[in-house]
């Protein structure tokens, strides 16, 4: 479920109904034991099969092999599993179905996924040992630090919301569920050249290329577009630009302001709902269902985002201070969340509402929107959001199961997580420790990366799937805890630079430092989701 860049963009801003209840999933969550200390142990040998002793390509580290390597976001160490909080208390029969989903996409992935997810067919997924046998034979525990060698992070929650809306515009659904528009280009921020000029470009299908050797002279020719860089935010993980034609003009897409007030008039209606913050959260989701007056329901899933840095609108707290300061670099955006207690957790009243590890204002609307083809009652003044970015949605195939994250397969409540796939590749399992909201019980286990969000950066981060339901977005809007997370990576894969030895060492990034001319982005570059320069 692709959450705002984007949230899901994932190539942007994600998602996906529930495998299992909301309530099954929290009431598992409450069994588990408190996270221990960070354990540095390492790893028992891998066993010496035949991935093992392949070569490594030039650069790269073995998982199973190298005790610790790096990218620029984070460092990776390997751990014994007996060392991973919770790990032998853990049911992963709860995660088996999710591995199994993952497997469906990992096998075109390479050698090694093919190997794994063919020997998982052979498992007995209702035997919880079979099952922590198989993970523990097939792949290699790290765990994942940031790039100042802390291991803890923050661990939010997000849900699967239902509004009320309706296929017809009218009082008071008034409020437009797009699509992706069709008139949305995109551009390869890797193949732009560098610096805040103005290039000449032309249009391929849905594709901006740049023309190089023309100059300002040439862009009135027929099919070239002048595309000045200085608006174009490149910090994208998927290393796209969403632009549109204005005349000879490529021009950053619309904002959340224009798209509102001025309708998107090259984009399909999905759907009317009558509030707009509630449109909004479902956007921050990146996935939802709308129900319709008859009780159909529509389940949307997250299509695209409009490009624009997510810049939530946040509440304020009595000091007048946001309750969770926003730093926003370039088009990206890192959420601050506090260390300590926060009394404002679970807390959501008339004017806020807490989604995705924040929380919100609710903006008042003063006005309808413009509807494609008709003229909205009243003044036109949008939804009063002010964030800049906007979600388009596409209609689900089917009802069935959960929400379909960014990686392109049903989320399964309790056990699917959302990340920063430069740091945590999508499809991989990762074991994390943390707390469930509100109670504070322990809760560690198994869970399956299988989406991401334009606010889950950063290496130790992760986004907890609650489910649908009332008790899950309960649950994932008090949801704002610390954790640590483990990955687990096939034996034998190669993966990030090695960072062992004094002078490898010295070139991981620290907070402030350089960071390391070798040191890739991505544990893993995978198109569409991370991508290295």
């Amino acid at each position: 479920m692709h959450k705002p860049s984007p949230p899901r963009p994932t190539p942007g801003f994600t998602a996906t109904l529930l495998r299992w209840s909301a309530a099954a999933a929290i009431a598992s969550l409450a069994g588990c034991a408190a996270p221990p200390p960070a354990a540095d142990t390492a790893a028992p040998a891998a066993p010496d099969t035949a991935a093992s002793r392949q070569p490594p390509p030039t650069g790269a580290s073995v998982a199973g092999q190298a005790r610790t390597f790096s990218t620029q976001l984070a460092t990776y160490t390997s751990v014994g599993f007996d060392s991973v909080p919770g790990w032998s208390r853990d049911d992963f029969s709860e995660s088996w179905p999710a591995f199994l989903g993952s497997c469906k996409v990992l096998t075109g992935r390479g050698a090694e996924w093919k190997e794994v997810c063919e020997r998982a067919l052979k498992v007995d997924g209702r035997n919880n040992n079979a099952i922590r046998g198989f993970f523990e034979g097939e792949f290699s525990a790290y765990q994942i630090r940031d790039d100042d060698r802390r291991p803890d992070g923050v661990v939010t929650g997000y849900f699967e919301p239902e509004i009320a809306g309706s296929r017809q515009y009218g009082a008071p659904f008034i409020y437009p569920v797009y699509g992706q528009p069709e008139d949305m280009l995109f551009a390869d921020a890797r193949k732009l050249p560098a610096g805040n000029g103005t290039v000449a470009a032309r249009v391929d299908g849905r594709n901006v290329v740049v023309q190089t050797g023309l100059s300002t002279r040439d862009m009135g020719a027929p099919g070239l577009y002048a595309l000045d860089l200085s608006g174009v935010s490149r910090d994208t993980i998927d290393r796209r630009v969403r632009l549109r034609i204005e005349g000879k003009q490529l021009l950053p897409y619309y904002t959340r302001e224009e798209i509102e007030t001025k309708g998107a008039p090259n984009a399909k209606v999905l759907a009317f709902v009558s509030s707009a913050t509630a449109l909004y959260e479902m956007q921050i989701q990146g996935s939802g269902r709308i129900k319709l007056p008859s009780g159909e329901l529509i389940r949307v899933a997250y299509a695209e985002q409009n490009g624009q840095p997510f810049r939530p609108t946040l509440a304020q707290a009595a000091n007048g201070k946001p309750r969770s300061p926003v730093k926003v670099r370039g088009s990206s955006i890192e959420l601050q969340l506090d260390d300590g207690d926060d009394d404002d957790v679970g807390a959501v009243d008339s004017s806020t509402i807490r989604t995705r590890g924040f929380t919100l204002a609710r903006p008042v609307a003063s006005g309808a929107v413009v509807v494609p083809g008709r003229r909205a009652a009243g003044a036109v003044a949008g939804s009063g959001i002010k964030d800049p970015s906007y979600v388009f949605f596409k209609e689900a195939t089917s009802p069935v199961g959960g929400p379909v994250g960014a990686f392109g397969v049903p989320l399964s409540a309790g056990r699917s997580i959302a990340v920063d796939p430069r740091s945590t590749p999508l499809g991989y399992p990762g074991f994390v420790s943390t707390r469930t909201p509100g109670s504070g019980a322990p809760m560690q286990r198994l869970t399956i990366a299988q989406d991401t969000g334009g606010a889950i950066r950063g290496a130790v981060r992760a986004d907890y799937f609650f489910g649908n339901g009332q008790q899950a977005a309960t649950n994932a809007r008090r949801m704002k805890e610390r954790g640590q997370l483990w990955i687990l990576l096939p034996r034998g894969l190669a993966v990030a630079q090695a960072a062992t030895g004094t002078s490898s060492a010295s070139a991981i990034r620290t907070r402030g430092g350089p960071v390391g001319a070798n040191l890739p982005q991505c544990l893993v570059p995978t198109e569409g989701s991370c991508v290295d320069d």
